[in-house]
């Protein structure tokens, strides 16, 4: 029938009954003639504990070893799910990341995917084995195990599917797909039958957790369609894939939004070149990563600048840039911790106007103040006071409709 790749996280294989529902599902793709490669996580909550063990010996342990220690989470779902397999008479094979071998880059804890040895699988595909994958984990040149970091598994699995030319990659979660904004916020919202490319990785950069932004990066690269279903109900899930020319696309897909949002402004900063590398530069240097960026020129010859952080890098942001502000001659520095950031996303934007004016209106009607805005072609995001983002959530997907969007096939 066909080649198909799945991956199953964490909650999927939390526990052994669960991993023999898991063994079931698998057993029923087999019998509808799929071959199939199975990519697991460790049981939800192993990762964390691996890493409680490894901080009871060192505050900050060797990240070489640390990837030796982590990597045993998958080794122990991949024997269980094959044993549970075996029994249901179905012919299977597990192998860790460097068996197979997916090789990577040196940078543990966090490794990128160079290549990956698919003439074995192939081989082992041929032969009627169902082949069962440790997600989350390579090996580097000189042989040293690697991990790829959080969500590392979705990466491993959609990897698979583009060495192998699989046919899809499906992603199976506690969720049943991609939702237009997350359903405890708006429980109005839909699920989406499908998704493009573009779309889900500004929904998955922008704060939803449904699949990890390595994972869509590489998809999208190699084209391998994804699927995201429910490990725990029957459906058809949200496909992504390339977004079709011929398809009329709505407005908007979805609102995606980050609570962890922290703002700071630099004010009365002399107007001249360079101003914004002087404030950056040493945030950078501590490894913060900014978002957003709002540069205000004043007609006095000074300037007023403001960016966002992730609100766990707050304090130390703050801190760095005060110390600074003295060099820059600047008149005050400032900063806020309770904001949020809400976004529309869509690929209908690139052919309709008044997307942004709309979504202002819509806001100004509840009486929410934007405090920031920022733009790309299929995307319009705003910072506005944590207070006001539930509301802000539901009256945005009330107003563009997304609970009643009728979608193309």
């Amino acid at each position: 029938m066909a080649l198909i790749v799945q991956k199953y996280g964490g909650t999927s294989v939390g526990t052994t009954e669960r991993i023999q529902h898991v063994a079931d599902k698998v057993a029923r793709y087999r019998a509808q003639g799929h071959d199939l490669v199975v990519v697991l996580s460790a049981m939800s909550g192993e990762t964390d504990r691996l890493l409680g063990l490894a901080r009871d010996m060192a505050p900050r342990p060797d990240p070489r070893e640390l990837d030796v220690l982590l990597s045993t989470g998958e080794q122990v779902t991949i024997a269980l799910l094959c044993m549970a397999l075996k029994e249901r008479g179905i012919d299977a094979r597990s192998y860790t990341g460097p068996q197979i071998p997916i090789r990577t880059d040196s940078a543990f804890n966090k490794a990128r995917i160079q290549s990956i040895g698919g003439a074995g699988l192939r081989d082992e595909l041929a032969g009627g084995k169902v082949l069962v994958v440790a997600g989350f984990q390579g090996v580097d040149e000189e042989d040293n195990i690697t991990t790829l970091g959080r969500g590392g598994s979705d990466t491993t699995a959609v990897a698979l599917a583009a060495e192998l030319n699989a046919s899809e990659c499906q992603i199976f979660t506690d969720v049943d797909g991609v939702y237009t904004t997350d359903p405890r916020i708006e429980p109005r919202a839909r699920r989406l039958s499908r998704i493009t490319f573009e779309e889900m990785l500004e929904m998955a950069s922008l704060g939803s957790k449904v699949l990890q932004i390595r994972s869509v990066e590489f998809a999208g690269k190699f084209n391998v369609p994804l699927r995201v279903l429910s490990t725990f109900e029957d459906g058809e899930g949200t496909l992504i894939t390339l977004e079709e020319p011929t398809m009329e696309k709505p407005l908007i897909s979805g609102i995606a939004f980050t609570r962890d949002e922290a703002k700071l402004t630099v004010l009365g900063v002399p107007d001249r070149p360079g101003i914004a590398a002087h404030i950056l530069g040493p945030v950078s240097a501590a490894n913060i990563e900014v978002d957003m960026i709002v540069q205000n020129i004043g007609q006095d010859g000074s300037t007023d600048f403001t960016f966002t952080v992730h609100r766990n890098d707050y304090e130390r942001a703050l801190e760095i840039v005060r110390a600074s502000a003295g060099n820059m001659e600047a008149r005050e520095v400032s900063g806020d911790a309770r904001i949020v950031k809400i976004s529309l996303v869509g690929v209908g934007m690139r052919s309709h106007a008044g997307i942004a004016s709309k979504m202002f209106q819509i806001l100004a009607s509840e009486g929410i103040n934007i405090r920031m805005i920022s733009t790309s072609e299929i995307k319009i995001s705003v910072v506005v006071d944590e207070k006001y983002l539930e509301l802000g959530v539901r009256a945005l997907h009330e107003g563009f409709g997304l609970d009643t969007v009728t979608e193309e096939a």
